[in-house]
């Protein structure tokens, strides 16, 4: 359970970071994926990640310092982590240099960045696979980048719908994958898959 999250720094150079010890889950995907509102979902606070109708809102890499209490088998305990906002990538409208820019931040916060513990890359669950996230998943594979695949937007179709995108995704994925990553399905509408989600997270912060 999150008991605190609060924003702590929105920079364009990943020097620049947060200077802590805290391990990082880092949050990224095609623009208009609802990335925002899934991170609001999860942590429970209405707009701690800015949200807007406009893709390509999200241009620097967004901190968040987040704690949470766990129940153990000696009782509970507060661990805390960091929660990253990462701009979307495949934004067409956007300047090919801005694009580019985005892509050199987002690479460089994946590949030298010490405090990532995990990357959650969203799918819109209502679609069929992009070319442009099989390209970015199979980079962090090549890169050795451990990442897991979220499904957002549950909530726009049926559960019979959704369970059936994601295994054809599945499938996809296993044509060139030998293992899959772990997946989630989520909707920052009705709450669904957020638990499960945030449990893996501090499944995850808690392993030093």
């Amino acid at each position: 359970m999150i008991i605190n999250a609060q924003y702590v720094s929105s920079v364009a150079d990943v020097s620049k970071c947060p200077d802590h010890k805290m391990q990082e889950f880092a949050f990224i995907g095609r623009s208009n994926v609802g990335k925002s509102s899934l991170i609001n979902a999860l942590t429970g606070r209405v707009g701690l990640a800015k949200t807007s109708q406009k893709p390509g809102k999200t241009v620097t890499i967004n901190s968040f310092a987040v704690e949470s209490r766990i129940a153990t088998k000696v009782g509970k305990k507060t661990i805390q982590w960091s929660l990253i906002d990462l701009p979307g990538y495949g934004f067409a409208q956007m300047g090919a240099t801005q694009r580019e820019k985005l892509r050199v931040m987002i690479e460089k916060y994946c590949l030298m960045r010490q405090q990532l513990n995990c990357l959650f890359v969203l799918v819109d669950i209502r679609h069929k696979p992009q070319t442009i996230d099989l390209q970015f998943l199979e980079w962090l594979g090549v890169n050795g980048i451990p990442f897991a695949i979220v499904f957002t937007k549950a909530d726009k179709v049926g559960n019979d719908r959704g369970r059936w995108n994601v295994e054809d995704y599945k499938k996809v994925l296993c044509e060139t994958w030998e293992e899959l990553p772990p997946v989630f399905i989520t909707s920052s509408e009705s709450g669904k898959g957020t638990a499960e989600l945030l449990e893996y997270i501090e499944k995850l912060a808690m392993i030093e």
